[in-house]
């Protein structure tokens, strides 16, 4: 079975709910991916941001020079998450709706790594070509 954990990203970027949207945004950039889980100072997941939580804001502070929004202020309070354990089948079925384009992996209550759409449809396709292969 194609699992979630063979095929996740492990954790190595993530923000704070303090940070200013600016070093979000450099964070977020530098990480190369379009969203990043929002840990506290246990490291629990509190939330998730995504560069299209940004654009609103971006907007205005950049017209209005105004910095003084932080990331607890634009991210989703509810995330989506995903197990380590689950099916990349069920996790694909999921996608289809207007859902994320990207999932924190929790295990006990940590974020071990991210599960991005992309990481799921190579998964896929991989399946696919070892179908067609036999």
């Amino acid at each position: 079975m194609l699992q979630v954990r063979d095929h996740m990203q492990r954790l190595t970027h993530f923000l704070s709910p303090e940070l200013s949207l600016a070093e979000a945004l450099d964070q977020l950039h530098h990480s190369g991916l379009s969203g990043l889980p929002v840990l506290d100072e246990r490291r629990q997941l509190v939330g998730f941001l995504s560069e299209q939580d940004c654009i609103p804001s971006l907007l205005t502070g950049s017209y209005h020079c105004d910095s003084r929004t932080r990331v607890a202020d634009l991210m989703n309070h509810t995330p989506l998450s995903i197990d380590p354990d689950e099916s990349i089948l069920d996790l694909a079925r999921q996608m289809t709706g207007a859902r994320p384009k990207i999932y924190p992996v929790l295990q006990q209550g940590k974020v071990l790594g991210l599960i991005s759409r992309r990481q799921v449809m190579r998964a896929l396709n991989q399946q696919l070509k070892q179908c067609q292969a036999t």
